[in-house]
């Protein structure tokens, strides 16, 4: 018997999942704040939870977040020491820094050069405390 070779699929990075503890707080910093659009809202009763897929592309030509909701969660979601971060790519880190603040994000990091290098970073928290990069393009065009 051969052994077939099997080309490689088609594999694309869909989406990130995160849990949110109060679903409007989170979707009002998604969509009002930083821009994305709801693309899909689906409550699941019999589990007690909603699915809201979040983004700036849709769901078929990018990737995008999935905000998970448990109806019953109480306590804060600890995130754990594997956890690292999300990253959302602007044109301009300080000016985007300065929309931020205005709209009371807090920062974990202030922009500035990466550490080692010369790309312009900075690091938010949404309302559950996940980490979000901010970073320029890697031709940033001048």
């Amino acid at each position: 018997m051969t052994e077939q070779t099997l080309s490689m699929p088609d594999f694309r990075l869909d989406h990130t999942m995160i849990r949110v503890k109060d679903l409007d707080q989170s979707l009002d910093f998604y969509t009002r704040i930083l821009g994305m659009k709801i693309h899909r809202k689906t409550e699941y009763p019999e589990g007690r939870f909603t699915n809201t897929f979040v983004g700036y592309i849709g769901e078929d030509e990018g990737t995008n977040i999935e905000l998970t909701y448990n109806w019953d969660q109480e306590e804060d979601y600890v995130r754990g020491n594997g956890w690292g971060h999300l990253a959302i790519k602007v044109s301009d880190v300080y000016a985007t820094s300065e929309y931020l603040k205005q709209h009371g994000v807090e920062f974990t990091k202030e922009p500035s050069p990466m550490k080692n290098g010369t790309r312009i970073l900075a690091f938010i928290k949404d309302p559950d405390g996940y980490v979000i990069e901010l970073n320029e393009p890697l031709e940033q065009k001048n």
